[in-house]
């Protein structure tokens, strides 16, 4: 693999972690790259998970998927972003979700037990990692306490409501771009999809939000 060190760089976990400190401490991580297909099982609910991932293109769906086929999306990982750290630096701690790629996608993943132990060689480097992983965690909880918020409206259009209202704010603009399609929205607000589909119709025609596939305007009043 040619490592982007730069794109490391921007990462969470390699945050504050010099150029020259990267592969010494990708070699102790037993890095490894993955392609994976559109659709396809990156992780499985069930296993044992001992590495950390992260999307180096591509992206893939947090699902939670009981064993009656109902499926629910509790997140949406894209380029940069770390999976499973929480539960690799855990022992035997298994997998309640799957992750599925949602469009061809690159992964590298990193052992977590170089994590775990003192690493003479790496110590240095190791330590800014596990520092970077508190970060990383914080991180984590606002993004599932954001589902919360979404998904705690008792009505359609509340929680479409607060799902755009957030993903404008972290765009910055009234207009952008959301990771889903119609079924993952659906998937990921708890809604059935014709409900939805016919709520997002209302909305438009009232004058709240405009929109083209997951292209979608917040209209201010």
């Amino acid at each position: 693999m040619d490592i982007d060190y730069a794109f490391l760089q921007k990462t969470l976990l390699f945050r504050t972690i010099s150029e020259e400190e990267i592969m010494p401490l990708l070699l102790a991580l037993q890095y490894r790259t993955t392609l994976f297909e559109k659709g396809e099982t990156i992780l499985s609910a069930g296993s044992i998970a001992d590495s950390i991932g992260l999307i180096v293109s591509g992206g893939a769906d947090i699902q939670l998927n009981d064993e009656w086929g109902n499926r629910t999306i509790l997140s949406h990982i894209s380029e940069g972003q770390y999976f499973a750290e929480t539960y690799a630096m855990l022992d035997h701690a298994m997998l309640p979700v799957d992750v599925v790629a949602t469009e061809d996608s690159k992964v590298l993943f990193l052992k977590a037990d170089a994590l775990k132990q003192d690493m003479p060689e790496t110590d240095a480097q190791i330590a800014k990692m596990r520092s970077n992983m508190l970060s990383l965690a914080l991180k984590k909880n606002l993004v599932l306490s954001g589902r919360i918020f979404h998904t705690a409206p008792k009505t359609i259009r509340g929680k479409v409501l607060a799902y755009l209202t957030t993903e404008a704010r972290q765009a910055g603009t009234e207009m952008f771009d959301i990771p889903f399609d119609r079924q993952q929205l659906a998937d990921y607000l708890n809604l059935d999809r014709t409900a939805l589909s016919k709520e997002l119709s209302k909305m438009k025609k009232d004058g709240l939000i405009d929109y083209q596939k997951n292209h979608f305007k917040v209209i201010a009043h």
